[in-house]
């Protein structure tokens, strides 16, 4: 979520990075001899959360071959990407795409960077670690508008048990009270758990939820199905250090001698191979390991699986003639399969920061202006991976709804899956936070996130070239929805977030609010604070949306809900552009979750109904990796911009 430069630091910490795996193979030409003589049943293109579920899941039947594609490297146990403080780092690294939208006319015709993970884990290796599955009304709803029941709560609450290891607290205070072990599983490969931390700011958060509960209601667990209330904030973080889909899926499966992994690769269309009938099968991919370099095509004997995320995965597809027919002929594409929905759709959640003032100083900020605590907290994570250097970005949180009667529901249908569903998030996290970086203000303070998770607007996603390494037009319509409720939501989340900052409880520890947004008091005011800096919380989704089965034109999905592209055989899709409607939470869990019920639609495609499998590995991937002496100093340079 930040936008940092600190190319310094990264080169620094790579170096403490461990060598490639041996079992990966780390480019298409070195690796071209033993890919032409193997038959792979599952080509899997993207190593990121979804596609290293593919991967682990496919591969636990020792008579599939699967080959899993990654465009990044396998540096998954990079420093940078284990230490959860140092999340920050990894926008604009070599470990980041460094996409950017089209100018967004909401927002003042800003264009904002766009995160997303190049490296095997993908954006589960260079994310926030946030937890959240979604409620139990997103859920419903996906069931609804597909058709299937498979992907009702009470189904995929299976799978999201079948993936987690969702461990206590054991140094966090009344930390068994803070989430609902009913709802959680400890026997999955992905580590969860609480902050590993308690801050003073907890105490004064959970005083002002008492304070204002009849607004600010207090919700023990919202993985249970609702996610509305303040809660205790999960991560996917475990022994101190990151959890992400290469050490927890695809590590564990490189023992076996029928997974090849395949970085530094990047796949630049799948390919059609022949016709069933009158229907086209495309289950071949073409890649390359960069510009100008050789092509290679291979052919899986199954099943081509699309999980290079909700930009990657339809810039494929509409390389490859798959999706709307006028585009590919404006390109002089031969088109494959009239798909009007690839690339269509585009969703994310908006962001916002306000920055207040406060008195104390035993904050966070710390870490910038006392070098010896510093010294003292990576010294810890170093050692024992205890500390500071494991937190996130917030130990607790509120997801709010728009009151029932407020007044943007007299022209707009309200955009949520229901009353278990959120509007909007609210973060409070006790350190001066810059999400564009500039200069670190001396003192301390409390930022302030607010984000709007029902967005109406919509964006899309089209070629302007058909070369594949020029990224294409990235436009996700940031609060562009003409009933103007996206605007009117972040302006009602910052407002709440105020109120709940002015709770009796942050009285002698919350000065004043900082910065330019101290001075937006009225709607057309903070409108316009909005539309000056307002981000995205990265969380783009719904470009190849499934629909109902066989349905056919524009707004029926791209995808049927086995998530089997529609018009064609031998390709599916699994990764964050299939949800038909943004998730009001964050996206890595809800991928982690619909992965592991592809992998048992492409199993068994009769499956899927709720069952939740035997499980794959559990085991972890060693940590192995330590800080070297002098990192410290450029910690310190860092740390200003550190969540």
């Amino acid at each position: 979520m930040f936008s940092l430069s600190v190319p310094a630091v990264v080169a620094l910490l790579s170096l403490t990075a461990p060598s490639a795996l041996a079992a990966l193979l780390q480019s298409a030409d070195d690796a071209a001899s033993q890919l032409s003589s193997t038959k792979y049943d599952y080509i899997i293109v993207g190593g990121g959360t979804a596609g290293g579920v593919l991967a682990n899941r496919l591969s636990e039947d020792s008579s599939n071959k699967v080959l899993l594609i990654e465009a990044g490297s396998s540096d998954y146990n990079n420093t940078n990407i284990q230490v959860p403080w140092l999340a920050p780092v990894l926008t604009h690294s070599q470990f980041d795409w460094n996409y950017t939208t089209a100018p967004q006319e909401a927002l003042n015709n800003r264009s904002i960077g766009y995160a997303r993970g190049k490296v095997l884990g993908g954006s589960s290796s260079i994310n926030y670690m946030i937890y959240t599955r979604g409620s139990e009304d997103d859920w419903n709803r996906y069931a609804s508008l597909t058709g299937d029941d498979g992907w009702k709560w009470d189904n995929v609450l299976n799978y999201a048990k079948k993936l987690e290891n969702f461990t206590n607290a054991p140094s966090v205070a009344n930390a068994s009270s803070k989430f609902v072990s009913t709802v959680h599983s400890t026997k999955g490969p992905v580590g969860a758990g609480l902050p590993q931390v308690t801050l003073p700011i907890d105490q004064l958060a959970l005083n002002a939820q008492q304070e204002l509960s009849s607004e600010f209601k207090f919700n023990q667990d919202l993985n249970a199905g609702d996610m509305t209330g303040m809660s205790w904030t999960p991560f996917a973080i475990a022994g101190g250090a990151r959890s992400n889909s290469a050490r927890d899926y695809v590590e564990p499966a490189l023992s076996r001698d029928n997974l090849d992994v395949l970085v530094n690769t990047q796949v630049v269309k799948v390919l059609k191979t022949g016709t069933d009938g009158d229907t086209p099968v495309v289950n071949g991919v073409q890649f390359t390991s960069g510009p100008k370099e050789k092509l290679y095509n291979l052919t899986a004997t199954k099943e081509v699986i699309l999980s290079a995320g909700a930009i990657g995965t339809p810039q494929i597809l509409l390389l490859s003639g798959i999706g709307p027919a006028d585009q590919a002929k404006a390109l002089s594409i031969e088109s494959i399969v009239d798909l009007p929905d690839v690339g269509q759709n585009m969703q994310d959640h908006p962001l916002l920061t306000t920055n207040f003032e406060v008195s104390s100083n035993d904050t966070l900020d710390n870490l910038t202006l006392n070098t010896t605590f510093q010294a003292e907290q990576l010294a810890l994570w170093t050692n024992n991976r205890t500390g500071d250097f494991t937190l996130g970005a917030c130990n607790s949180w509120a997801w709010q709804r728009l009151a029932d009667n407020d007044t943007v529901f007299k022209n707009v249908t309200d955009p949520s899956a229901g009353s278990k569903s959120p509007h909007y998030q609210l973060i409070w996290s006790d350190l001066y936070i810059a999400f564009s970086g500039g200069a670190f203000p001396q003192g301390h303070f409390l930022t302030l996130i607010s984000n709007l998770y029902t967005p109406i607007s919509r964006g899309s996603l089209t070629l302007n070239t058909t070369d594949p390494f020029t990224y294409p037009i990235i436009n996700p319509g940031l609060l562009s929805d003409e009933a103007g409720f996206d605007i009117h939501t972040m302006r009602e989340a910052l407002k709440a977030g105020r109120r709940f900052l002015g709770a009796k409880a942050w009285k002698d520890w919350i000065v004043a609010e900082y910065g330019a947004s101290a001075n937006a008091t009225t709607d057309e005011a903070i409108d316009e604070y909005i539309r000056a800096n307002a981000l995205v919380v990265n969380h783009v989704s719904g470009t190849v949306a499934m629909g109902k089965s066989g349905s056919t034109g524009k707004g029926s999905g791209a995808l049927n809900p086995d998530l089997t592209v529609k018009g064609v055989k031998g390709l599916r899709v699994v990764d964050a552009s299939i949800f038909p409607i943004i998730p009001a939470g964050h996206t890595m869990v809800p991928v982690y979750i619909l992965a592991e019920r592809a992998a048992d639609l492409v199993k068994n495609p009769s499956s899927g109904s709720g069952s939740s499998g035997s499980g794959g590995s559990n085991s972890a991937a060693p940590i192995g990796t330590s800080f070297v002496a002098g990192i410290a100093s450029a910690i310190v340079a860092l740390a200003a911009y550190l969540l």
